[in-house]
């Protein structure tokens, strides 16, 4: 009786799941609806809302509308605080757009569920173990968390590598800046250049600034909220640095020299830091992999002379 209950919950939950990572997949900002009526318009025939909306793929159909009802349906029992600060975690990963934070939100639980319902099932397969056991209810329970916080931790890894490539370029694109802007560009066309040499995290922030602005946002305010994207102290003093030479009439290529200079020392700083670092890294695999090898490297011959002769 209980696995036809179990392989309907492992259903529901895969459908489930299955709705969210399509909906994440989802582009929003183009209207399938609308590009299909294009389409229509352009070869001069005439049909009506309801055949146009038939003709469409069963995905866009049904599945990216069940998905977007399921994100707001979470969006009802989770707090506003805590949409917020997904949003702003999603901004400093690199997340496209259309990627909300209700479906980010959502596709915790449902990982929990689908990894919790995934081991119950394997528990019930097993003839050797009892599923309502206090160690496979333990089991359960702990993978239920693990896959909770899943998408969390792929979230965070995501956000110091694209931190990491940042901090990486900074130096090297305040070069190339502090250059342009001593050559007489402005500050808008070092930007352009350094997106044209480039392809990177860095530049990338630097040619949604450039959007930005050309939509009528202010520099400064675009500058810190591009600071505020990245979550990188170092972006933060350029940023104050660029900001206060604007308003007060400092030369700009002298604080992008001082700021070029100051990051290339924080650079070898960090460098030298991951190389004394290194020395600790590599204690657990010499004492658990490297020294265990030895020793039965040199030792082993001794002691199976030593029971050859009997002594023990």
């Amino acid at each position: 009786m209980i696995i036809p209950l179990i392989v309907l919950l492992i259903i529901i939950i895969g459908s489930a799941f299955a709705l969210v990572v399509i909906g994440l997949r989802e582009r929003q900002g183009i209207d399938p609806l609308a590009a299909r009526l294009a389409e229509y318009a352009q070869r001069g025939e005439v049909a009506s809302l309801e055949e146009i909306e038939l003709s469409q793929p069963f995905i866009e159909r049904v599945i990216y509308p069940a998905a977007r009802r399921f994100g707001d349906f979470a969006q009802r029992f989770t707090p506003q605080n805590a949409v917020v600060q997904t949003r702003r975690r999603l901004e400093m990963a690199g997340a496209p757009r259309w990627l909300e934070p209700t479906l980010f939100l959502a596709s915790r639980f449902i990982f929990g569920l689908l990894l919790g319902g995934v081991v119950l099932f394997a528990f019930t397969l097993s003839p050797s173990s009892n599923v309502f056991s206090f160690t496979s209810l333990l089991i359960i329970g702990v993978c239920t968390v693990v896959g909770f916080f899943l998408p969390n931790l792929l979230l965070e890894s995501r956000i110091k590598r694209r931190q990491r490539v940042v901090l990486h370029a900074m130096p090297d694109a305040l070069d190339l800046l502090t250059i342009c802007v001593e050559a007489g560009l402005g500050f808008d066309a070092a930007m352009k250049k350094v997106i044209e040499k480039w392809d990177n995290e860095l530049s990338l922030a630097f040619a949604r600034v450039l959007q930005e602005i050309q939509l009528g946002k202010l520099r400064r305010e675009a500058l810190r909220d591009m600071a505020d994207r990245l979550g990188v102290s170092e972006m933060d003093s350029f940023v104050a640095a660029v900001i206060q030479s604007e308003q007060l009439g400092v030369s700009m290529s002298r604080v992008l020299r001082v700021q070029a200079d100051s990051m290339r020392v924080k650079r070898r700083q960090r460098a030298e830091e991951s190389a004394q670092k290194a020395p600790v890294k590599m204690v657990v695999p010499m004492v658990f992999l490297i020294f265990p090898t030895i020793v039965i490297i040199l030792l082993g011959p001794a002691l199976l002379q030593i029971l050859r002769s009997g002594i023990f």
